[in-house]
């Protein structure tokens, strides 16, 4: 499991609460690195050793805060913000992860890496900036925590779809730590006017080699190269979906990319502010994203439309635009829709991904009839065929997307009343405004929580 954590005079911050509660959590993890060397391994003694850890750590968060408050500490929310990510999001995934496994190897080590990295590296920066006195300048860029989640959403959606795996967001305040044996991989873009933004990706070895499959066993410097040109591959392609969902970074071009060793990612990266650094755990292996930027995007009027802002502001129009089509007699539904109230509202869901098709089904069978489709041109046959209440559409799909499939309901006379709300990652200004324009009856970010989304669309039939 590698060498013992050594401790070092550099880490003293010279405050004695913190510099004692810091020793003793490096103990209890040289305690785990002990563990891991065994040959058998006691999982009693290992779960009471992260309890340990995990109870020293909590009351630790809760000294040093209460102390920067103490002095009036101007980096105290930053340092919040970050203990809640390590106490809330973090150490619950890597203990879960050590339960599922039945504390593995890999498992152990990712929990040792992980959390080593994570109090070495926060002990190093932030802690020493308590006595100095200064902001915490390497998160000062960081977004708010609801962008943070579209984000993460989006990259979810896409490793499923690429990888066909189920990861879990670990950490939005990913701080380089190494997770396991990597690859990692930069890519630079530009514009016209200077600005830039950057990407590191970084995949655990074993996350690609799950990709090839049985098509390599053995282990060489051929065996490298093939895993590093698939990584290298894959961060292009999905850092150009990424651009695909946000239009603001659709004016960048490719400037430049580069396979970097771990000393260089983090050199690197230790001197950025990022806007985003989310780790994932995937099943198959550890996953981190993150963007930084010369320049913040561009927002009108200081607003950031993202997730339940998005919809609300769909709402809004939406109903001046149906009060609009009502004054000049052209209700938007008919009497017979409303007719149906008595019965089991239909609702058909259309999406590329059978992950999506599949959480919809779970999420509204118990109170609909629910109706799914794959494609633009089997929702139209479906809507043929089976007359449904509302709409669920991808505004994305190949071949025939979302825009396609309500323009030819609306333009067909006997569909035209039939209710469509957009399903979507995008949740940005622009694209909510040209949704606008489609005349749908509403628009739900992808990146709710199922119940928020459930709440949705049973206060969308409820004003029906």
């Amino acid at each position: 499991m590698g060498n013992r954590l050594k401790w070092d005079e550099r880490y003293n911050v010279g405050i004695d609460i913190i510099d004692r509660e810091h020793k003793k959590l490096f103990s209890i993890l040289n305690k785990l690195y002990d563990f891991g060397r065994r040959e058998e391994k006691s999982h009693f003694a290992c779960q009471e050793a992260i309890k340990y850890f995990r109870d020293h750590a909590i009351q630790h968060f809760a000294d040093e805060e209460a102390y920067m408050a103490s002095i009036d500490y101007p980096g105290l929310e930053t340092h919040r913000r970050i203990h809640k990510d390590f106490r809330e999001r973090m150490l619950p995934a890597l203990e879960n992860e050590l339960e599922m496994t039945g504390f593995s190897g890999t498992s152990i080590q990712h929990f040792l890496g992980v959390c080593a990295g994570w109090l070495i590296g926060h002990t190093l920066i932030e802690d020493h900036m308590i006595v100095s006195g200064e902001p915490i300048r390497h998160w000062e860029k960081l977004l708010p925590e609801e962008e943070q989640t579209v984000m993460g959403q989006t990259i979810a959606s896409l490793l499923h779809s690429m990888f066909r795996l189920d990861p879990q967001l670990i950490s939005n305040c990913y701080a380089g730590e190494k997770f396991g044996d990597g690859i990692y991989c930069r890519l630079l873009y530009g514009s016209r006017e200077k600005k830039r933004w950057e990407f590191f990706l970084l995949f655990e070895k074993q996350l690609i080699g799950s990709t090839i499959g049985n098509i390599i066993d053995t282990k060489s410097e051929v065996t490298d190269m093939m895993l590093s040109s698939v990584a290298k591959y894959a961060a292009k392609q999905l850092v150009e979906r990424v651009r695909h969902h946000f239009p603001s970074l659709e004016e960048f071009e490719m400037a430049g990319e580069q396979l970097l060793t771990y000393e260089q990612f983090h050199k690197m990266y230790d001197r950025q502010s990022p806007q985003f650094s989310l780790l994932f755990d995937t099943g198959k292996g550890y996953f981190a994203y993150c963007m930084t930027t010369s320049e913040a995007p561009r927002r009108r009027n200081g607003i950031s439309v993202i997730t339940e802002n998005a919809v609300a502001e769909m709402e809004d129009q939406l109903h001046l635009g149906n009060a609009a089509a009502e004054a000049q007699g052209h209700p938007r539904h008919t009497d017979a829709a409303k007719n149906t109230a008595s019965r089991k509202k239909k609702i058909l869901v259309v999406d590329d991904s059978d992950f999506m098709r599949k959480t919809m089904l779970n999420l509204l069978e118990s109170d609909y009839e629910v109706l799914t489709a794959d494609s633009g041109l089997s929702a139209i046959r479906s809507i043929t065929l089976t007359r449904p209440d509302l709409v669920l559409l991808d505004y994305e799909m190949p071949v025939c997307n979302g825009k396609q499939v309500l323009e030819m309901i609306r333009s067909e006379k006997d569909y035209a009343d039939i209710s469509v709300i957009f399903l979507t990652c995008r949740v940005d200004r622009e694209s909510v405004e040209r949704a606008i324009l489609l005349r749908p009856d509403g628009y739900l970010s992808k990146s709710l929580s199922t119940e928020s989304i459930k709440r949705e669309i049973d206060h969308f039939f409820g004003k029906q």
